[in-house]
C-alpha cells in the first residue's frame, strides 16, 4: 500500500478489476469540476440495493482504497466461490446489489496528494487557501477544487449549515466548510444526489476520516433498524456510535438520505489522527471496517426478511 490513491491510480484499479471480473459494471454518474469521471461500480444482481461512497473530502483520500480493496475481495470471492469473511459471497451477490462510488472528489484528492501541482485550477486553490493561513496547504484541504465542501451541499438543513459555517468565517470558497452558493451547486455532490434519486437504496455508507466513530442520525429522525445496525457496526469495528455534533449536523449526504428516504444512512469516520491520515494506518483501518462493509449488506438484508 505504498500508493496514494490519486484519480489516475483509482481509475487504473477500477479498469483492472473490470478486466479480471467481467460481472462488475462501471457507470459514469457525472463529472468533477475539472471534467474527471465520477465512477460507480456495481457488484451484485439482487433486489436489495445499497450504496457505499468515499472521499467526499480531499484530505480523507485513504477511504478510497478501503472501498477498492473490499470491492476486490468481494469480487474474488464471487469468482472463486469462496466465503467473504464467513458469508456466502455468491448467495449475497444474488440477494444484494452493491454500488461503490470510491472517489467523489477526484480534483481535491489530486490536490492533496500532490498529483495536481500546476495549471489554472491549482493556482485557484492556492489563491483560495491564501485567505485561510491557519489551514495548511494542501494537507488541510477538504473541499472540491472550487473551494466548496461537498458534504455540506445536500438539501437537509442547508440553510442552518450555512448560518453555522458563515459564523465560523467560511462565507466564500475555502479549503473547507464553505457550503456553496446553493444546495447541489457543485457537480460532484449533484452527481451523487442524482445517482441516489435514480435508485432505491435501502442503506448508504459514506466513508470519511477520522475519529473511529459512526454517526447514524439526522436530528431526531431514526429510521427503522438504523440504531440496531449502527450498534452492530460498533461491535464489529470497535468504533463509537454517536449522534452527529451540532456544528456538523446538517447538509451532509447521510443527513439528506435519512431525511428524504427514512432509511438507514451512516457516516463512518475511519482511523484516528490528523488528516490526511498516513497510509501506514490503512491495514488497521481496513481490518476494523470489513465487518461494517459486509454488514451494510447482510444486516439490511436480514432486517428486510425478518
Amino acid at each position: 500500500m505504498e500508493l496514494t490513491y490519486t484519480y489516475g491510480v483509482t481509475m487504473q484499479e477500477i479498469n483492472r478489476l473490470l478486466l479480471f471480473y467481467p460481472f462488475l459494471e462501471k457507470t459514469a454518474i457525472g463529472t468533477s469540476v475539472m471534467g474527471r469521471e465520477l465512477a460507480a461500480i456495481r457488484i451484485g444482481a439482487g433486489p436489495v440495493e445499497v450504496c457505499y461512497s468515499a472521499a467526499f473530502h480531499a484530505n480523507e483520500w485513504i477511504t478510497v482504497p478501503v472501498l477498492m480493496k473490499f470491492l476486490e475481495e468481494y469480487a474474488e470471492a464471487v469468482a472463486t466461490g469462496e466465503a467473504l469473511y464467513g458469508t456466502d459471497a455468491r448467495r449475497l451477490y444474488r440477494q444484494v446489489t452493491l454500488y461503490v462510488i470510491p472517489l467523489v472528489n477526484p480534483d481535491g484528492v489530486d490536490l492533496v496528494t500532490g498529483d495536481l501541482r500546476e495549471g489554472s485550477y491549482y493556482e485557484q486553490a492556492v489563491s483560495i487557501s491564501a485567505a485561510y493561513p491557519a489551514i495548511p496547504f494542501p494537507d488541510g484541504w477538504k473541499a472540491n477544487i472550487d473551494g466548496v465542501d461537498l458534504n455540506l451541499q445536500f438539501p437537509a438543513g442547508w440553510e442552518q449549515a450555512r448560518e453555522i459555517k458563515y459564523a465560523q468565517g467560511y462565507r466564500g470558497p475555502a479549503p473547507r466548510d464553505y457550503v456553496g452558493p446553493a444546495p447541489l451547486s457543485a457537480p460532484e455532490s449533484r452527481a451523487v444526489y442524482q445517482f441516489t434519486t435514480a435508485h432505491d437504496f435501502a442503506l448508504i455508507l459514506a466513508y470519511h476520516t477520522q475519529g473511529e466513530v459512526i454517526y447514524w442520525k439526522y436530528k431526531d429522525l431514526e429510521p427503522a433498524h438504523s440504531r440496531e445496525i449502527a450498534e452492530y457496526f460498533g461491535r464489529v469495528s470497535g468504533y463509537a456510535v454517536e449522534e452527529t455534533p451540532y456544528a456538523s449536523g446538517n447538509a451532509g449526504y447521510k443527513d439528506w438520505f435519512i431525511l428524504e428516504y427514512d432509511r438507514p444512512g451512516y457516516t463512518i469516520e475511519a482511523g484516528y489522527g490528523e488528516n490526511p491520515l498516513p497510509i501506514e494506518q490503512f491495514p488497521e483501518i481496513y481490518r476494523r471496517n470489513t465487518g461494517i462493509l459486509l454488514g451494510g449488506m447482510t444486516q439490511i438484508l436480514q432486517k428486510q426478511t425478518t
